[in-house]
C-alpha cells in the first residue's frame, strides 16, 4: 500500500510534465549540427564577427501559367519594405530577382536563428505582409521548412501519448481478455513515463541534456513499451504462480524473485545501448542517449515495485473474470504445438527460419541511406514544399539557399575563381555587407537544388577547392553543407556506435547466462533480424510509402531500438530455459521455457510494435520509417526468431550452448541432453 500511494504522489506531481517537455524543447536543425564540422565553424565565425547569422526565407510571387501583372515587381519591392523593422528580420531583405520565363518573382528574407516557438507566426506574418495584388505568395527555404517542422511536433504530447495508450488498452484486452489488469498495466506505463518526464525537464532546464519533437516523441513511445513488456512479463508469472502457492503474497514473492533478474538485464541492456549514442557527434542523436536510458530505468523501476503492490492488492481479481485457480494446469494450446514441432524437427526448423530470414536480408544493399529530398521530409505535402517546387519550376535550382563561404579578405579573388571553377556552381559573388576584418563572405548558387544529393557533392567538390587556396583559410558552410555534414556524421556514427552497443549487449548476456555459446547465439540472431528487416524496408519504403531514400539516422537509431528490444525477448526466453534446464536437461528445458513464455512474450511483442507505430502520427519520414522497423522487426523477433530460431538451435546444440559452463540439475531431472516433449503446463 506504502509503494502504491508513493507511485501515485509521484503520477499526480510529475505526470503533468509530460505535457510540458515541450517548453524545454528546441526544433532548430541549426542547433544539433555536429559539433565539429565545417558547417558548424562558419556558423561560430559568422556570430562571432556579428554578420549575417540567419536562416533565409525565400519569398516568392507567382502568377502561373499567367505572365505577372506589371506592377508586381514594384508591390513585391514595397511589401519587403514594410517588413522593415521586424524584430524577427537578421538582416535587410534581399532584392527582388524576376524569374526569366517572367511569371514569378523571389526575394530572401533572413530571419533570426532564435526565435523558436515565434517562428510559425513570423513566417505567417511575413506572408500575410508579402501579399502583392494578382499573385500568388509561397514561402520557402530553411526557415519554411523549419517552421512547418515545429507545426508537425505541436500538440504531439496528447496526441502521441492516447494513440499509444489506446492500442495499448485495446490490444491488452483482445490478449487477455480481462478488465483490471490492462488498466494497472497502464497506469504503470503512465506512471512511469510521468517520473521519466519529470526528471528529463529538470535535466534539460538546466541545460544538461537537451531535447526537440524528434527526442521527445521516442521518449514518450519507449517508455510506454517498455514499461509494457516488462509488466506483461511480471504479471504471466505472478498469474502462474497463482496456481501454485498457497496466497498471493508467496506468488508474487516467487514471481517477483524470478522477474527481477531478466527485466533488470534488460532495462539495463537498452539503457547502456541507448546510452553509446553518447559516442555521436550529433548534438540530438547524443541527446536521446541519456533521455531515453532515463525512460528505460524509470519503466523497469515502475514494473518492479508500482505493478507487483498492485497486482498483491488485487489478487486473482487482477485476472477476472479468468482468474487462475490453485492447482489448475495450464491448457495446451499454440505453444505447446509449437514446442512440439521444435522438439520433433529442430534442424528442419532452424534450417527453413534462418533461410527466410536470409531471403528477406538480401534485399538490404537496396538500402539507401543517404538523406531525403525536402519533397519526401514531410509524409503530407506542407507548404513549404509546395513553395519548394514552385521555386524549382522558375528559379536556378539553388538560387535563394546558397553556400556561404568564408575567407580571409586579401584572398577573396582567388578563392571566388576557385568556387566559379568548381563544376555544380552556376554562380558566385561576394555576399552584400559581408566584410567584416579579415574576413569575406561569399555565396555560392549552386546548379541543383540545395536539399539535393547532387547539391552535397558539390559542397564536398567545393570545399576541396577551395582548401586549395594558399593563405585563404576558407571555409564552406550554408543549409546544403549542413545537411551534407549530418549525413556524413550520421553514417560516421554508425561505424563508432554500432560495434559498441554489440559488445555492451553481448557482456551483459554473458554475465547473465554464464556462458559463452548462447549469448554469440542471440547476438548473431538479432543481427540477422535486423538485416532482414532493413531488406523488407528497402523494399516497402519506396513502394508503400513513396519514399526513395533515408536519413543516415535511421540505420543508427533502428539498430539500437530493434537490436536492444530484440534481445530483450531472447532474455526473457532464455532466462527461463536456463531455470528449466536445471531440472529436465537443456533439449526439455529450451521446449518448457518456449510453452511457458511464448504467450507472454508474443503479445509483448505485438504492444512493442503497436506502440511504436504510433509514432506515424507524426508527418515526418525520419519517424515514420523508424516506427515501421521497429515495429516491423520486433513482431518478425518474436514470430521468428525466438518462436523458431532459437528454441531449434538451442535444442541442436543441447548442453553445448551453455558453455563453457553446465547449469545444475535437480534429482528428479531428466538427464543432460535429453530430447523430449515438452512437460506441458507452465
Amino acid at each position: 500500500m506504502v509503494l502504491v500511494v508513493l507511485w501515485l504522489a509521484i503520477g499526480g506531481g510529475l505526470g503533468p510534465f509530460a505535457g510540458k517537455l515541450g517548453q524545454v524543447a528546441t526544433n532548430d536543425s541549426a542547433a544539433f549540427l555536429p559539433q565539429s564540422a565545417e558547417s558548424t565553424k562558419v556558423l561560430a565565425a559568422q556570430r562571432a564577427m556579428d554578420t549575417r547569422e540567419s536562416v533565409p526565407l525565400v519569398v516568392v510571387w507567382s502568377s502561373a501559367p499567367a505572365a505577372l501583372p506589371a506592377a508586381a515587381a514594384d508591390g513585391a519591392q514595397r511589401a519587403l519594405a514594410g517588413l522593415t523593422g521586424l524584430s524577427a528580420l537578421a538582416g535587410t531583405p534581399g532584392a527582388v530577382v524576376p524569374s526569366k520565363d517572367g511569371r514569378a518573382l523571389e526575394a530572401v528574407v533572413p530571419l533570426r536563428t532564435d526565435l523558436g516557438d515565434r517562428l510559425r507566426a513570423t513566417v505567417d506574418l511575413v506572408r500575410s505582409r508579402a501579399a502583392v495584388a494578382g499573385t500568388s505568395v509561397y514561402l520557402a527555404g530553411p526557415a519554411a521548412s523549419q517552421a512547418d517542422l515545429v507545426d508537425a511536433f505541436s500538440g504531439i504530447d496528447g496526441l502521441l501519448l492516447g494513440v499509444a495508450l489506446g492500442v495499448v488498452l485495446i490490444i491488452l484486452v483482445l490478449v487477455y481478455r480481462s478488465v483490471l489488469l490492462p488498466l494497472a498495466v497502464i497506469v504503470s506505463a503512465v506512471f512511469a513515463l510521468g517520473l521519466a518526464s519529470g526528471v528529463v525537464y529538470v535535466l534539460a532546464r538546466h541545460g544538461v541534456v537537451r531535447i526537440d519533437g524528434q527526442v521527445q516523441g521516442i521518449l514518450s513511445i519507449l517508455v510506454i513499451g517498455a514499461a509494457t513488456d516488462y509488466a506483461l512479463l511480471l504479471s504471466a508469472r505472478f498469474r502462474e504462480e497463482l496456481m501454485h502457492a498457497p496466497d498471493r503474497f508467496t506468488a508474487m514473492r516467487t514471481a517477483w524473485r524470478r522477474s527481477f533478474e531478466p527485466v533488470v538485464a534488460s532495462a539495463t541492456t537498452v539503457a547502456l545501448g541507448l546510452l553509446a549514442l553518447l559516442l555521436s557527434d550529433l548534438t540530438n542523436t547524443r541527446a536521446l542517449g541519456p533521455v531515453g536510458a532515463i525512460g528505460v530505468v524509470c519503466a523497469g523501476l515502475s514494473a518492479l515495485t508500482f505493478l507487483p503492490a498492485v497486482l498483491v492488492l488485487l489478487g486473482r481479481a487482477a485476472y477476472w473474470p479468468t482468474r487462475p485457480r490453485p492447482g489448475q494446469g495450464a491448457s495446451s494450446g499454440l505453444w505447446t504445438r509449437v514446442a512440439r514441432l521444435v522438439g520433433a524437427h529442430p534442424r528442419r526448423v532452424w534450417v527453413w527460419s534462418l533461410a527466410a530470414l536470409a531471403a528477406a536480408a538480401c534485399a538490404l544493399p537496396l538500402f539507401s541511406a543517404r538523406g531525403l529530398p525536402l519533397a519526401e521530409t514531410f509524409i503530407h505535402t506542407e507548404p513549404s514544399v509546395t513553395a519548394q517546387r514552385v521555386v524549382d519550376a522558375h528559379f536556378p535550382a539553388g538560387q535563394g539557399n546558397p553556400a556561404v563561404i568564408l575567407t580571409r579578405a586579401d584572398r577573396t579573388d582567388a578563392v571566388l575563381a576557385a568556387v566559379r571553377a568548381t563544376p555544380g556552381v552556376a554562380a558566385a559573388a561576394a555576399a552584400p555587407d559581408g566584410t567584416t576584418g579579415p574576413v569575406r563572405v561569399l555565396d555560392a548558387v549552386l546548379a541543383d537544388p540545395a536539399d539535393s544529393r547532387a547539391a552535397q557533392d558539390t559542397v564536398h567538390r567545393l570545399r576541396a577547392a577551395v582548401h586549395r587556396v594558399p593563405g585563404a583559410q576558407a571555409l564552406v558552410g550554408g543549409y546544403t553543407a549542413q545537411q551534407s555534414d549530418i549525413q556524413d556524421t550520421a553514417a560516421h556514427d554508425r561505424l563508432v556506435i554500432i560495434p559498441v552497443v554489440l559488445a555492451i549487449i553481448t557482456f551483459i548476456l554473458i554475465l547473465l547466462l554464464r556462458a559463452l555459446v548462447a549469448p554469440l547465439l542471440l547476438i548473431a540472431t538479432v543481427m540477422l533480424n535486423f538485416a532482414a528487416t532493413l531488406g523488407v524496408s528497402a523494399l516497402v519504403f519506396p513502394a508503400v510509402f513513396g519514399l526513395h531514400g533515408a536519413d543516415a539516422s535511421v540505420p543508427l537509431y533502428g539498430f539500437v531500438f530493434l537490436v536492444a528490444l530484440g534481445v530483450d525477448y531472447n532474455i526473457f526466453l532464455m532466462t527461463r530455459v536456463r531455470e528449466e534446464s536445471r531440472h529436465l536437461g537443456t533439449r526439455s528445458g529450451v521446449l518448457r521455457g518456449l510453452t511457458a513464455t511464448g504467450g507472454v512474450i508474443t503479445s509483448a511483442g505485438v504492444v512493442l510494435a503497436a506502440t511504436f507505430s504510433a509514432l506515424g502520427v507524426i508527418p515526418l519520414a525520419f519517424l515514420l520509417q523508424i516506427a515501421f522497423i521497429v515495429a516491423f522487426g520486433v513482431l518478425l523477433d518474436t514470430t521468428v526468431v525466438r518462436s523458431l530460431l532459437v528454441p531449434a538451435l538451442v535444442h541442436s546444440l543441447g548442453e553445448r550452448v551453455w558453455w563453457p559452463g553446465r547449469p545444475r540439475h535437480g534429482a528428479a531431472g531428466a538427464p543432460a541432453g535429453t530430447d523430449g516433449e515438452p512437460a506441458g503446463g507452465q
